[in-house]
């Protein structure tokens, strides 16, 4: 059995922990590998190469820095099969959804390329006679990157890329539950050259965590997962003076009027709710219909869920994968009883499935509850798995006011072919991203990956010139030059 290692300084190293953790295929519940629960120590000696590592990268102009990331590219291009197995081998999805989460994680890649423009400062000549002024953007330093289960290549690189394009040196925890990817990746930076130290892995789970949260070297922490474990972080984090982004939980709900088109809404709902089996951030948990839609689009969805082929990720013809692990599917399905006793009704009941192959996987099917309290705890906790609850409003206005009553705000949707009914959504719904006739609102690499209420944390999201601003520290420089003394030269 392969014992992960870490990656500091540039080289492989053993753990100094006695403790490992089973690293489990979902659909099979075959142990892939043992990840290390790595010490303290561990990630001291990571921050320690960081630190040193830092002195001459931020010298390298950035045009030279961002070499390391064209090659970065092409290996990830040329390694796309693999790595996409590897995904879903440890992580459950599909293999198609694999290689879309590789994609984007390669197009983080491409604009962070664009460093030496993104990271620009201005200048301002004659603020006063004789007198100019600039803001130049300079790197923090050491920052570090805590990653969730859920997509384990893509969600790093919302991050490590623009930092080390910046001139900052990085250290990256992937999930425990997930590490096999990174560790993969992790070897692909090491064939680019890039200098030992800029980016470090180590494995792990909370004395991890804790220890990059309170060092006191590191500058700035980004992280994805759940609220409760988002707001543990940044309360840490800021405490011990550090920049925080931390992405959370969601219950994103889509709107459905009577114009929109039935057929387009039901699949790109279905796939948007069960992709994945709902263990995205963005995926869609309530259903929200307003006036005669309601029949219409519930037999449809109905259908939908119950027609959607569930099993293995890389077996041909699967749409659906495996929850991560056992304690997922008790956790879902025990919300989805909650559901039932708070009076919704169980329209398709994906609990405790036979999988033909797969006994011991870690399976539950596409779920839905209708009618579920608009106030009730299962319209307000954020599953994390193929469930989707279905709503009814009267009006445009009723569902936006449904929407807004949540204390989520990661993503809205809206499916209608009304361009005033278009609009009026996007201005009113309190969500960072806005879906009009898209079931994933997942932002591309040039655009941040927004967030409101208690599904984001900071000021400064992932992606983008958000993340530029996020990996550098802003410097004014006032200068004046004497007439006398230019009069020596």
């Amino acid at each position: 059995m392969e014992q992960l290692q870490n990656y500091i300084a540039g080289i492989w190293q053993k753990s100094e922990t006695a403790d490992y953790l089973d690293v489990i295929n979902p659909a099979t519940n075959d142990v892939l590998a043992e990840v290390p629960l790595s010490l303290a120590d561990d990630l001291d000696r990571a921050v320690t190469a960081a630190a040193e590592a830092f002195t001459s990268w931020r010298r390298i102009p950035a045009t030279q820095r961002i070499q390391y990331l064209f090659k970065l590219k092409t290996l990830l291009e040329d390694n796309r099969d693999t790595l996409a197995k590897t995904i879903t081998e440890e992580c459950g999805k599909t293999l198609k959804e694999s290689q879309g989460e590789l994609q984007r994680a390669i197009e983080n890649v491409e604009v962070a390329c664009g460093i030496p423009t993104l990271m620009q400062g201005v200048n301002s000549e004659d603020i006063a006679r004789g007198i100019d002024e600039m803001m130049i953007r300079q790197p923090l330093g050491v920052v570090g990157v805590i990653a969730p289960f859920n997509f384990p290549a893509m969600i790093p690189f919302w991050f490590f890329p623009y930092a080390i394009a910046c001139g900052n040196t990085c250290i990256i925890k992937p999930s425990e539950k997930v590490p096999q990817t990174m560790q993969q990746i992790t070897a692909l930076i090491h064939q680019t050259g890039l200098p030992a130290g800029v980016v470090n892995l180590v494995h792990g789970s909370k004395t991890v965590v804790d220890a990059l949260l309170d060092h006191r070297t590191v500058k700035a922490i980004s992280f994805v997962g759940s609220s409760p474990v988002a707001r543990y972080i940044y309360s840490r984090a800021a405490k011990a003076g550090k920049r925080v982004q931390c992405q959370g939980g969601a219950k994103n709900p889509v709107v459905i009027l009577p114009d929109a088109d039935l057929e387009m809404t039901t699949r790109i709902v279905a796939d948007s709710a069960f992709g994945c089996a709902g263990q995205r951030c963005l995926a869609a948990s309530l259903a929200i219909t307003v006036g005669s839609v309601k029949a219409d689009f519930v037999d449809a969805i109905a259908q939908a869920a119950q027609q959607r082929i569930v099993g293995n990720g890389l077996d041909e013809g699967v749409q659906m994968g495996a929850v991560i692990n056992q304690g997922s599917c008790d956790r879902i399905q025990s919300l989805i009883q909650t559901g039932i006793d708070e009076g919704g009704k169980l329209l398709v009941d994906g609990r405790n499935p036979n999988v033909s192959g797969y006994a011991q996987g870690h399976f539950v099917r596409p779920t839905l509850l209708q009618d579920i309290p608009a106030e009730g705890e299962i319209a307000a906790t954020e599953i994390f798995g193929p469930v989707l609850g279905l709503l009814h409003a009267d009006t445009l206005d009723d569902a936006i006011t449904l929407v807004n009553q949540s204390r989520w705000g990661n993503m809205a949707c809206l499916f209608t072919n009304s361009g005033a009914a278009a609009r009026k959504f996007r201005y009113e719904a309190d969500a960072g991203n806005i879906g009009i006739n898209i079931g994933v609102a997942a932002p591309m690499a040039f655009f941040p990956f927004s967030g409101w209420k208690e599904s984001f944390y900071g000021d400064l999201h992932g992606q983008s010139q958000h993340a530029v601003e996020f990996f550098t520290q802003t410097k004014v420089v006032v200068e004046r030059w004497p007439k006398e003394w230019s009069r020596q030269f």
